[in-house]
């Protein structure tokens, strides 16, 4: 048997591909819209992909199970589980197959038994892998996609605040109750392959080890430590994070597939180009120092880092066109980035070269702490908007700070009052950056950014 994992950094995601060296043929679990790491992977060992399994529908990234159906013939398995609400819609024409509790499926040699895990959502679903090929008669390990994680379990609460599905959140917390203790009945020595690592929102304290067994999850994982049903449910619904506003498109998009992605060159424009261009979404993706040194109006600048693809998620609406700011070999991969939470609609590039040509630029300061303290200690016209999240915010804040976060922070911007000057920032002055130029491009001009946020506040306090 032959077994890989694949992390994407940007979607703290993972997915995983099986192999049957005795057929050639080749399983991906959970597979991320660009495929190109597991076609590489197949080709380099000599597989064919015959295969793409989804654990359920995921709200956090656009799923490659049609790119690997359509493009190298993979039968789709998907689930079958849960309410008509959240079954897979526009599948009359592609190649696959619905599966329930219970059911089994090969690839080559090895084998998958199906096991439902409903909580995170209706129609999750679990994998037991076994090594048939190999001679082994017990299982090696299970894919649990966003039901068990490293030290935690899904969270049940995404139907009910992404898809406005009201009451879902206490019921799932009930179902993945149930689900949890199958789960504790598996053999301990089995290998547990999540869906995602630490930085993932579908959880609340995701580990950053990539696998665990089920017997240290039992051991050391809060969850399968609660025994009592109502306080299971009432800790598993506390504290969960904000949910990105992405997600229900998300949801939507892998309900119903998503469309082939675009192979075409991304094209290269000037910045007389983008004068003559109508409403669109213009992303710089500069660091924040370069955006904050010179910038055209009206832009938000998004670094292009780890955090890009969860804020551009959050900021981006799914409607308007989209052109990046970025040099010409980050271009393609920023638009992958996009692509994987399904925003398509990248129409060009401009390279910061050209913003020598434009006749005015913005910028905006920043202030250190100690400069807030001291210079603005008795100023009338300033407010401090802390972007940081809620439970953020509950540890500690400044005294007589505006609690907007981030990702609401472009519905909410009526909160600030006219003619003051935003002070905006978060824990270490990263997500400010991303606020800042959100509010300027919202009309905002003097905003400030505090520098280092809110952890060198406390420094000098």
């Amino acid at each position: 048997m032959f077994f890989k994992s694949f992390f994407d950094k940007n979607l703290a995601q993972m997915s995983y591909m099986v192999g049957c060296q005795k057929t050639g043929e080749a399983l991906v679990v959970d597979p991320a819209r660009d495929i190109t790491p597991y076609v590489k992977t197949a080709d380099e060992e000599g597989f064919s992909i015959t295969g793409a399994v989804e654990t359920h529908i995921h709200a956090d990234f656009t799923s490659g199970v049609r790119e690997l159906e359509s493009r190298h013939g993979a039968k789709m398995y998907l689930s079958d589980e849960g309410n008509e609400g959240w079954k897979y819609a526009n599948l009359d024409q592609v190649n696959h197959e619905l599966l329930m509790d219970g059911d089994q499926f090969y690839v080559g040699k090895v084998r998958l038994d199906v096991m439902h895990t409903p909580g995170h959502t209706p129609e999750s679903l679990s994998f037991v892998l076994t090594d048939e090929g190999g001679g082994a008669e017990a299982p090696m390990g299970i894919f649990t996609g966003d039901f068990v994680f490293v030290g935690d379990v899904g969270r049940p609460d995404l139907l009910e605040k992404a898809a406005n599905e009201k009451g879902s959140a206490r019921r799932g917390a009930e179902e993945m109750y149930a689900s949890v203790q199958k789960f504790k009945e598996l053999p301990e020595y089995m290998q547990v392959w999540p869906g995602h690592g630490a930085g993932s929102a579908c959880g609340k304290s995701l580990g950053a080890v990539p696998a665990s067994t089920v017997g240290y999850e039992k051991r050391t994982n809060w969850a399968l430590n609660i025994n009592d049903k109502e306080k299971f449910v009432d800790a598993l619904l506390e504290g969960q994070p904000e949910s990105p506003k992405y997600f229900s498109q998300m949801k939507k998009l892998n309900k119903q597939g998503p469309e082939l992605v675009t192979t075409a060159p991304l094209p290269q424009l000037s910045y007389e180009d983008l004068q003559r261009r109508d409403k669109q979404n213009i992303i710089d993706t500069r660091p924040s120092s370069d955006f904050a040194n010179g910038h055209l109006k009206g832009t938000i600048n998004i670094p292009f880092n780890k955090s890009f693809t969860n804020w551009a998620g959050w900021l981006l609406d799914y409607e308007n066109s989209i052109v990046l700011i970025a040099n010409e070999e980050e271009a393609e991969a920023v638009r992958t980035a996009l692509q994987s939470i399904g925003l398509d609609q990248v129409t060009g590039f401009m390279s910061p070269g050209e913003l020598k040509e434009a006749e005015e630029l913005e910028t905006y300061d920043s202030i250190t702490a100690k400069e807030l303290k001291e210079k603005y200690k008795d100023h009338e016209d300033y407010v401090i908007v802390d972007v940081r999240n809620e439970s953020e915010w509950k540890e500690g804040h400044i005294n007589n700070a505006q609690h907007i976060m981030l990702g609401t922070l472009e519905d909410r911007t009526e909160e600030i009052p006219d003619g003051a000057t935003p002070i905006v920032h978060c824990q270490s002055g990263m997500r400010s950056a991303i606020a800042a130029s959100l509010l300027q491009a919202k009309g905002y001009k003097n905003v400030l950014n505090l520098k280092g946020g809110y952890s060198s506040w406390e420094k000098q306090s």
